[in-house]
């Protein structure tokens, strides 16, 4: 039976959204017992191809033992050349009790109310050929709640649709509930080695981050690309090789929270952006060198432009290629169709004996005119996250460890973006929806302007864990500082959440419970009526309560 099931489980996926798996084998690689080749800077997973493992869901490899049928949901054909099976089952539950909180939750909304992600499917293979098919479902209650534009000044309005014409990044979808079907974790795909091509919707997670990523990350649902990438180190005489080459389409979420005709100072705010879905293409690429076989370093490239000024060249296709210096993309360069670039540089130590690992990740919005501008100001529309992980194996006790964790993200502009021009990460000002697709970010999911501290605590043993997170989130400074300007008023949130995840024969649960305290929320500072005359008066908060819980069927 075993055996059997080492056959059938080449070339399924862990999606991006079972951070359990992620998590469990990342940590895994810190406790020295997993390739300390492996990156884990891009997302699907493959531990099939790159651990030999012998179920994908299995990584602690007691279920056999432990579930409760023997059922396996698997089915074989053509002479054992061919095999079908079914995909885990997960059912994911939020809710958000005084206004939205949404991060790394795929297609669901930023949402007040109750909301469920359903998803499950199956997976068949003939030889090299794989076909992945997990589609989700998504209901969200959608209440409604106070908006950032409520009983703003003209001078605030301004600046908030100044900024929502940069991008398609809308407070609330619709007035209704919110019901929608997704392709999901889906893909068909041709696997020959350590190379696989071909056409999917999974998300995609790019670089060292584990709460933020600056190109790609699951807080927007998987758009469809295709996709040649490797599925395990590629080992050369210098070092080994990690990477994946994607182009895909990136849609409009057709919603507008704000007044689209409103008029200040006899001027229209709202700028219709065009009608047209936008071409994405991107690279990320990752070197381990032969002599510091610990080092993981990594570059990843990003182009977008509406599909109607797309031409029909290879190097429109992949514009990737072209020069990293902007003096060779205009005029009589490879490129004048107007594009919205991104790259960033990322670096990974693993440092097994210490159990540990550091990381991070830098980012730039628009590319420097030659390496003298680069030189001269390469903080010029910055963005990175730094972090870094700790395990402490406890004595005595058999793969138990504790967690200790911290990230810190940054998008928010500094003091040279004002001098040379308005750029804000992920907005653009000819590419008006920004780096998002369908409403949300394929990026950072705090979003442009933003900053977030993470840290975590947690103790773990196989795929159990039980842990706490603080975190400190601070929303758009960018417009803050371009419209509220009070010093009093930045929108900062202080959460304090209860992590669990917990197997039990077929079942995986996961939970988080989480208080938000929204500081000055939308940025509206009120002080509270006393006998002090300070400018320092404390103003209202608010408190909003997130609850997760996840349950997961494995067959």
């Amino acid at each position: 039976m075993m055996s059997l099931f080492v056959f059938t489980a080449e070339g399924q996926t862990i999606p991006v959204d079972m951070s359990i798996f992620n998590d469990f084998y990342r940590n895994q690689q810190l406790l020295g017992k997993v390739d300390s080749t492996i990156s884990f800077t891009s997302k699907p997973f493959f531990p099939v191809e790159a651990l030999k493992s012998s179920n994908t869901f299995d990584p602690t490899e007691t279920f056999e033992q432990e579930k409760k049928t023997d059922f396996s949901g698997l089915f074989r054909f053509g002479k054992k050349n061919g095999v079908i099976q079914l995909l885990p089952f997960t059912w994911l539950y939020q809710v958000n009790t005084h206004h939205p909180y949404s991060l790394n939750d795929g297609p669901m909304i930023p949402a007040r109310g109750h909301q469920s992600l359903l998803s499950g499917g199956m997976y068949f293979r003939y030889k090299w050929l794989s076909i992945q098919f997990r589609p989700e479902i998504v209901y969200a209650e959608n209440n409604p709640f106070e908006t950032f534009s409520a009983h703003k000044s003209d001078q605030v309005l301004k600046a908030v649709y100044q900024f929502n014409n940069l991008i398609d990044l809308p407070e609330k979808f619709g007035d209704k509930p919110y019901q929608r079907t997704y392709a999901g974790q889906s893909s068909v795909r041709l696997t020959v080695g350590a190379l696989s091509a071909g056409i999917s919707s999974e998300n995609l997670w790019w670089g060292p981050g584990f709460r933020n990523s600056m190109m790609m990350s699951n807080s927007a649902p998987g758009f469809y690309h295709f996709t040649l990438n490797t599925v395990r180190p590629v080992r050369t005489p210098i070092g080994s090789f990690e990477g994946q080459l994607v182009g895909g389409r990136l849609d409009t979420s057709g919603f507008f929270a704000i007044d689209t005709n409103l008029v200040v100072n006899k001027s229209k705010l709202y700028h219709t952006k065009r009608n047209d879905w936008r071409y994405f293409s991107g690279v990320v690429l990752t070197y381990q060198p032969r002599w510091v076989p610990e080092l993981f370093l990594g570059l990843t490239r990003t182009f977008i432009t509406y599909y109607k000024d797309m031409g029909h060249r290879f190097i429109d296709f992949f514009p990737i290629i072209t020069p990293l210096e902007k003096k060779y993309n205009y005029g009589t360069g490879e490129s004048t169709t107007a594009g919205d670039q991104r790259i960033s540089v990322f670096a990974r130590w693993l440092l097994q004996k210490d159990h540990a690992e550091i990381y991070f990740e830098f980012g730039r919005e628009d590319h420097a005119y030659d390496l003298r501008d680069l030189f001269l100001q390469p903080e010029y529309s910055r963005a990175y996250l730094w972090g870094f992980k700790k395990l402490f194996p406890l004595k005595g006790k058999v793969d138990q460890y504790l967690q200790l964790n911290f990230e810190l993200t940054q998008i928010e502009d500094n003091t040279t973006n004002p001098r040379q021009g308005p750029i804000i990460f992920y907005t653009h000002g000819e590419i008006r929806q920004g780096y998002t697709h369908l409403g949300q970010m394929i990026g950072a999911g705090i979003g442009p302007g933003s900053s977030m501290q993470t840290g975590t605590f947690a103790w773990n043993h196989g795929l159990k864990s039980i842990g706490v997170q603080l975190e400190r989130y601070v929303h758009n400074n960018n417009l803050f500082y371009f419209g509220v300007k009070d010093i009093r008023a930045n929108w900062v949130d202080l959460n304090l959440a209860a992590l669990g995840t917990w197997n039990f024969q077929n079942l995986l649960f996961t939970t988080k419970m989480e208080i938000i305290r929204s500081l000055n929320y939308q940025n509206n500072y009120s002080p509270i009526p006393n006998s002090l005359t300070d400018f320092w008066i404390p103003g209202w908060d608010v408190y909003n309560f997130q609850a997760q819980v996840g349950i997961t069927y494995r067959f």
